[in-house]
């Protein structure tokens, strides 16, 4: 791998010095009076070109590639002005005229933006106080695509994005589980998961786990950058989800949003929003309700929504927000079934009296400082106030429910952190460059019990209480860990096309667990043959670097070439230090995992018809994490144990491909758009060097050789539609590739297919109408089967099923 990025640095740097560039330059004035703006700023958009104007409004910016670009010009006092350009066989002089007010763009660019995207971007260089030049990214637009949004269906919102595995626990969209490049989807555990730039999960670092997922109406895009993310954002293989919800639009003082569904099992949801600005005060709020019953009995639902957020900005170098965000749900689940099961009636339940609950607070306070025009500052403070309780039946799922007392387990968390960031901007060599330097620091305690519950008999369905709260009987904990880095990442521009960017982190980890355990073993009747209360009490700290260098080349404005290398850590989280569970054991020797992962790929766009990203990826773990059959000695009950399994490596080939075809075709800009696109990845995720010669060269689980995903867009007018087929090999489910088990924890998930179609059609500027038909063709299938909540057990996807959504917009 050192030979081959060696090899491909080495080509780019000979090819970048046959290349010509030229130079634009003009002068900035203002439109009302003519005269010179001094110091205005100049940026050719998504791109690192930008200089400032000197006291007399002049500018010039050299060493461009030829190409098509968006210069844009601003300065305080003055509107944004933005003009599309073309580069071809000469230098450029583009004068540009500044107007008054605020926020003002030229319509053409507009315009652009809308003719050019089919939902899908990537992140430029820098946003914000971020870099991510030489790294796979991909950003969802949301405002672009025509899917499901009122159920956050993943398949259709992600389809764009390469690579992606996706669990399908509820119909609902209530929980998101993705996980990229073979990595484990429960919960995007495996991602680091943000909304607007700060943490949502249950703990970022204890219990990486999300149950909360912003409703999909709400999300003004979704940006994904792969396991280079490590040294910005944290220690995890997966990379980086950021959910960047949506603010109030242009100078409008209230804005109105509302949006009502219903579909099929009594699916009805209702999202309503409010937005606007008043002289240096923005806001933005929304409420969602959505409830329904399910598409298997015993499934029903019901889920609150709330967030506000309020920004101030007190000059043009200060801002300032505060964002509160509630969610509360309360699910009936109807449990998992046995192959056998599935086979006979995918829809059935046996399981009646399984209830989870989940209570969220988040809030966060972010400020945004220009301290001058080199250097910026951003700060995020961010706190969790939140819950979650699983109620029901955790026996084998091939065993009949013995209408006993429930399981009962509880977590409460309780986290703060903060997270500061300093972009600084400089020249180097004669180039512009950047560097990002931040900090941060995160303390989360986490409190989890485990108990006996009521039988649910006597209206007590869903009674979230110990029966003996005094005197928990399975296991009580307390877990609180502490977590500071520092890190800095640096874009250095060797030239107009080539750029480098080292990075560092440094990490210090505490994680500690407090509290005890009871083991019980029961004979086939329910008799107690066996029990034993341990008290447990662990502190681990450990503190490492880990480092990562990308590479990046732009051959022009639609062409680039990037290519990556980081490290990466993943500390073992509360799951992994004690669970007390029939189906899944702990082995409590269990250690960090370690490693790193790499990329090299193209991306770009050929004549405006043509959008590609294709790339090679490789994650290499050591003590990779990961489960194995076993037999318990007492009752001989096959059961999964968490363990360092081995080494393991994953390599694959993620594509993209999009292609208007109507402007292929018309070889011009047209009012209707027909697009196809395409979306594979392969994955070859396999162990290496296992003590077990059994789990020597195994597949790793969850990891499906093939996932790919197609699909036809339409847009004319008013209308928009798009119909997509998703296809994924089959995985397993533990590192023994077992095919088949009694219990039905472990087992291979088949490969499927499902085919979805929705549709919008814009009535007024007031009305709206949107329609789903999620899985056309009535496909039974099932994406996972779980060890505990919702299963045990295989979890079945939804069959077709039908939605309608009006909005309005005032």
């Amino acid at each position: 791998m050192k030979k081959l990025t060696v090899l491909f640095v080495c080509a780019l740097v000979c090819f970048s010095l046959k290349t010509q560039t030229f130079s634009v330059s003009g002068k900035i004035i203002s439109e009302k009076t003519l005269q010179p703006v001094p110091f205005a700023k100049v940026v050719l958009r998504n791109t690192n070109y930008f200089t400032t104007a000197d006291k007399k409004g002049n500018y010039v910016i050299k060493n461009i590639p030829s190409g098509q670009y968006i210069i844009l010009a601003s300065a305080d006092g003055y509107s944004e002005r933005a003009k599309e350009i073309t580069i071809e066989d000469k230098d450029l002089i583009v004068n540009i005229a500044l107007g008054s007010g605020l926020h003002e763009i030229d319509p053409v660019v507009i315009k652009a933006k809308k003719d050019t995207t089919f939902g899908i971007g990537r992140l430029k260089d820098i946003e914000g106080t971020a870099i991510y030049a030489g790294k796979k990214s991909e950003v969802i637009l949301m405002k672009d695509i025509t899917a499901n949004t009122a159920t956050n269906n993943a398949r259709q919102i992600y389809s764009k994005i390469a690579g992606l595995n996706i669990w399908e626990n509820d119909g609902a969209g209530i929980q998101l589980g993705i996980g990229g490049r073979g990595l484990n989807p429960n919960r995007v555990s495996n991602f680091n998961t943000r909304q607007n730039g700060y943490d949502i999960s249950a703990d970022a670092l204890g219990y990486p786990e999300s149950y909360y997922s912003p409703p999909t109406e709400a999300i003004e895009r979704i940006e994904i950058v792969r396991g280079a993310a490590s040294l910005q954002y944290g220690t995890q293989f997966g990379g980086l989800v950021n959910f960047k919800l949506k603010e109030a639009e242009g100078d409008k003082k209230l804005q109105f949003i509302s949006r009502q569904t219903i579909g099929s099992w009594g699916f009805y949801n209702t999202f309503n929003s409010v937005a606007g600005n008043y002289k240096k005060v923005s806001y933005y709020t929304f409420y969602q309700h959505k409830s329904g019953n399910g598409w298997r009995p015993n499934s029903q639902f019901n889920v609150n929504t709330a967030y506000a957020s309020i920004g101030y900005k007190a000059n043009s170098k200060l801002s300032i927000n505060f964002q509160y965000t509630f969610m509360n749900y309360l699910a009936h689940q109807p449990g998992g079934l046995t192959d056998k099961m599935f086979d006979q009636d995918p829809r059935q339940s046996s399981r009646s009296r399984n209830w989870f609950k989940v209570n969220w607070n988040l809030a966060a306070l972010i400020a945004d400082y220009k301290i001058n025009d080199k250097l910026k500052l951003n700060t995020r403070f961010f706190g969790l106030v939140a819950s979650r309780s699983a109620l029901g039946v955790l026996t084998y799922i091939n065993r009949a429910d013995p209408l006993t007392a429930r399981d009962l387990w509880i977590d409460n968390y309780r986290n703060l952190g903060n997270e500061t960031r300093m972009l600084y901007s400089y020249n180097l060599m004669k180039k512009k460059s950047a560097l990002v330097v931040g900090f941060r620091y995160y303390r989360g305690v986490t409190h989890r019990t485990q108990g006996v519950g009521n039988d649910g008999s006597a209206g007590h369905h869903s009674d979230f209480t110990y029966t003996n709260p005094d005197d928990i009987e399975e296991s009580k904990y307390v877990f609180p860990n502490t977590n500071w880095s520092v890190f800095a990442e640096n874009i250095i521009n060797l030239n107009s096309k080539l750029s480098i960017i080292p990075g560092v982190r440094l990490e210090s980890i505490r994680t500690r667990a407090d509290g005890y355990y009871n083991i019980t073993n029961k004979d086939l009747a329910g008799n107690i043959i066996y029990s034993k209360k341990s008290i447990e009490n662990r502190d681990n700290k450990r503190t490492f670097v880990i480092g990562g260098l990308g590479i990046s080349y732009k051959k022009n404005a639609k062409m680039q070439a990037y290519a990556n290398f980081s490290q990466n850590y993943r500390a073992i989280n509360f799951n992994d230090m004690r669970v007390v569970n029939p189906n899944l054991q702990v082995d409590p020797n269990l250690k960090d995992e370690k490693g790193y992962s790499t990329d090299i790929g193209m991306r770009g766009s050929m004549a405006d018809v043509l959008t590609y990203d294709i790339s090679c990826f490789m994650i290499r773990y050591d003590n990779r994490i990961g489960t194995i059959l076993k037999t318990d000695t007492t009752n001989f009950n096959i059961y999964r144990l968490r363990t360092n399994v081995s080494q393991s490596r994953n390599i694959g080939v993620e594509s993209f491909v999009e292609l208007d075809v109507w402007k292929l075709i018309k070889k011009a800009k047209a009012k209707m758009k027909i697009a196809v696109f395409s979306n594979f990845a392969y994955i070859d995720a396999r162990y290496l060097h296992s003590k077990e010669a059994a789990y020597e060269n195994k597949k790793v689980e969850l990891a499906p050789n093939i996932i790919f995903k197609s699909g036809l867009t339409f847009k004319k007018k008013k209308f928009s539609a798009t119909w997509q087929i998703a296809y994924t090999s089959s995985q397993y489910t533990d590192a023994s590739n077992a095919v088949l088990t009694t219990n039905a924890i472990n087992g291979l998930i088949p490969s499927y297919y499902v085919s979805d179609i929705s549709a919008e059609y814009n009535i007024n500027k007031y009305f709206n109408v949107y329609g789903t038909i999620n899985n056309i063709t009535n496909n039974l299938y099932f994406t996972r089967r779980a060890d505990s909540y919702p299963g045990p057990g295989i979890i079945p996807s939804d069959g077709r099923g039908f939605f309608l959504t009006l909005q309005v917009k005032l």
